[in-house]
């Protein structure tokens, strides 16, 4: 019997961002995605109103074609390999939390999380990729970056580049499996995803709460070169935080347990606030300086440390015209954003 539409838009309603849709459409994978990040950060689970045709007709036209094996390559997705990007360095930034104590962490634990989501987005839909090969990657990557906070994202880069490489159609759909056997699988990589992290976050507070503000340091400080990037993160990372003051009138979080966790916002606050404060050293202005005086002072610095005009120390040029270009597009991002 045929999928439903009306039944897959009424599993997409009542329970979208934990993938019942794609259960009833037989794509476990990527409803083990939407139950891991609550359906794609709400983002995907949105866009899926507009797919749910498409994957009603593809799943009624497997069914039919369920003994045709298709030779060729899948057209390589520029959204399927940002996708495994993302999710292995979400499998690994959750293996970090919970994982991090063990001694073969940065050698095992590590490399074999990030390569799992990385496969995990592979097998979405009717594709699939080389399981083996996409964690040979990782574990062969994992060494070179050993010991550094923000690893994860190259090993998540060289196993998503062998994961596309291996892309292929599945060989074959399996009939009339048992939908409590399937259910007993997700499940199981569900409790294997949560588990670590629950316990890290509920029994081991304050360990946890250090090791991600380290970890959200080290990002931000390697976007600061992407100072646009950095500032929308910091914006993402705050939002929360300012959703809920906004309902408690600023009160903050009051009990013992979320306070712990308010140290976060704490610190990618402070981090705003320190590049806030070098910024306005750069360009000479004070911390309430306003946008016009930021251009002006901007104008009249780039006058000075334009390359052009200081052909006789062109590397020192450089830099400082560097530092005045991101100076100026912090402050501007931020004055912006307060105005707003």
């Amino acid at each position: 019997m045929g999928k439903r539409l009306i039944v897959a838009y009424g599993l997409w309603a009542l329970g979208g961002p934990l993938g019942l849709h794609h259960i009833y459409l037989g794509r476990d994978s990527h409803a083990l995605v939407w139950m891991l990040t609550f359906g794609g950060f709400g983002m995907g689970w949105a866009w899926d109103f507009w797919k749910i045709p498409g994957l009603v007709s593809q799943c009624n036209r497997q069914k039919t074609l369920s003994n045709e094996v298709k030779e060729e390559v899948p057209p390589a997705s520029v959204i399927r390999f940002v996708g495994q990007v993302a999710m292995g360095i979400y499998f690994g930034l959750v293996a970090a939390i919970g994982l991090s104590s063990l001694i073969s962490y940065y050698v095992v634990a590590l490399p074999l999380a990030v390569g799992l989501g990385v496969h995990l987005v592979a097998c979405v839909g009717e594709q699939t990729s080389n399981l083996k090969n996409t964690l040979i990657a990782a574990f062969v990557t994992s060494p070179i970056f050993y010991g550094r906070t923000i690893s994860m994202i190259p090993i998540s880069l060289t196993a998503s580049i062998t994961a596309q490489q291996h892309r292929s159609y599945r060989t074959g759909q399996k009939k009339h499996e048992n939908l409590s056997l399937r259910l007993y699988r997700i499940g199981l990589a569900y409790l294997a995803f949560t588990g670590p992290l629950a316990y890290s976050a509920l029994i081991n507070t304050s360990r946890t709460v250090s090791y991600i503000a380290g970890s959200i340091g080290a990002m931000l400080d390697w976007l600061s070169v992407f100072p646009s990037l950095s500032a929308l993160m910091e914006k993402i990372l705050l939002l929360p935080y300012r959703v809920w003051s906004l309902f408690t009138g600023g009160g903050g979080f009051q009990n013992q347990y979320f306070k712990e966790w308010e140290k976060i916002y704490e610190f990618v606050a402070t981090f705003q606030n320190e590049k806030e404060h070098l910024a306005c050293k750069i360009l000479g202005v004070d911390s309430q300086a306003t946008l016009e005086e930021i251009n002006r002072h901007y104008r009249d610095l780039v006058k000075i440390w334009h390359p052009d005009h200081n052909r006789h120390r062109i590397q020192e040029a450089e830099q400082h015209f560097l530092e005045i270009q991101a100076a100026y597009e912090t402050l501007t991002h931020l004055r912006k954003f307060k105005k707003y």
